[in-house]
């Protein structure tokens, strides 16, 4: 999958919900994240697999910031 198909109202969903998904992560609840938003995550280069486990790239810790300034 790549992000070209990806719709437009989909990355919007992703982005919101990508500060909860960072929490999860960050609490070692990977298991909780829904596969589907996982490949599409990582299709848009936001998050990775590394060593096994998910992590943050740059650009999705950067989108996850610019997330919690629009919340706050």
């Amino acid at each position: 999958m790549n992000t070209a198909s990806l719709s437009k109202p989909r990355q919007d969903a992703l982005r919101i919900e990508l500060p909860r998904v960072a929490q999860l992560l960050q609490r070692r609840r990977a298991g909780e994240i829904d596969e589907a938003m996982i490949d599409d995550l990582v299709a848009l280069s936001w998050l990775e697999w590394m060593g096994g486990s998910l992590q943050l790239t740059t650009t999705g810790s950067n989108i996850c910031r610019q997330q919690k300034l629009r919340e706050d």
